[in-house]
């Protein structure tokens, strides 16, 4: 039995497009599923809680969605059980299914996963925020601190990311919105702290992103080095006093050129403590979290069995 958790909002209406062509394939060839559609947040984590809540029973659960309803599910789920994940990507951003190399077609998406060639155990991420008993969020592709999370959180009520998003521009979406809060999100001095042993300092921090995964934003490519599989982090910490002077960087992170800029420092670590002087917008695979001054971040090793 196939289980299926659909967000069809997502990717400004294209989860229900997207589903269609999936249930049409799944109906036709005979193939026994049961599908939960979510309509709000929250609701994809509650229905992969209740789908693996089973210990030992094992799960084949397949998400039609975005990086944010793959994050909630990933969130939700437990992994007392064998669970195998499956992803068919209709979101905005994309960056895991840009990530794994899967397939454009939602149909070849689906085949692949019901008769995979292997199965991967890849990375996932924990970030702990907030005062007093701390929230813990999981993450697939990255969590970040300051301008990134502005952007996800302008795109949240943004009529433009709609209007776009039904025009087929949902990237273009993601760079204007990016635009806009470069020039308007506040920097803040602060240090990140490598596994608990290595402080390094920052006057003018512009964000700081945590990746399992290479890209966020819809393919932006600021941790070129991130490898999910590796049981490692890369911290990406942009910092500079002349905020024009890193425009070339935003720009090669859209391209994908794989060159070290100006104020830009990243690294490698199992866990990362981040505290800036200013609360800054915070975010897990897009999805917003507040404005917070301190966050941690860890990675759990392979421990995702995907199928693709």
């Amino acid at each position: 039995m196939y289980h299926f958790i659909i967000n069809p909002n997502a990717g400004s209406g294209r989860g229900w497009k997207v589903w269609r062509a999936i249930a049409g394939y799944m109906d036709r060839h005979n193939i026994e599923y049961e599908a939960v559609l979510t309509n709000g947040i929250g609701e994809a984590r509650d229905a992969a809680r209740e789908l693996t809540k089973e210990a030992g029973k094992p799960c084949f659960l397949i998400v039609v969605g975005g990086d944010g309803t793959m994050n909630e599910v990933l969130d939700g789920a437990s992994f007392h059980g064998p669970l195998n994940l499956g992803y068919i990507p209709a979101g905005t951003g994309n960056d895991l299914w840009r990530s794994l190399h899967m397939p454009a077609s939602p149909v070849k998406c689906l085949k692949k996963q019901l008769q995979p060639r292997h199965f991967s155990m890849i990375d996932y991420g924990v970030l702990s925020y907030g005062k007093g008993e701390p929230f813990h969020r999981r993450f697939l592709v990255s969590a970040g601190i300051g301008f990134d999370a502005a952007v996800c959180q302008a795109a949240l009520d943004s009529r433009l990311r709609s209007r776009l998003g039904h025009m087929g521009f949902r990237r273009l979406s993601y760079l204007l919105l990016g635009i806009g809060q470069f020039f308007k999100c506040r920097s803040s001095r602060g240090y990140i702290v490598l596994d608990g042993v290595k402080r390094v300092e920052f006057n003018n921090i512009l964000f700081i992103s945590c990746h399992i995964q290479p890209s966020e934003g819809g393919g932006f490519v600021f941790a070129p080095k991130a490898d999910g599989k590796d049981g490692l982090m890369n911290i990406c910490v942009v910092s500079h006093s002349n905020r024009m002077k890193l425009i070339p960087l935003l720009l090669g992170a859209m391209t994908g050129r794989k060159k070290r800029y100006k104020g830009t420092r990243t690294y490698e670590c199992r866990e990362v403590k981040i505290h800036t002087d200013a609360p800054l917008p915070v975010h897990v695979d897009g999805e917003v979290c507040g404005n917070v001054n301190d966050i941690q971040a860890e990675c759990i090793p392979r421990k995702v069995r995907m199928m693709f």
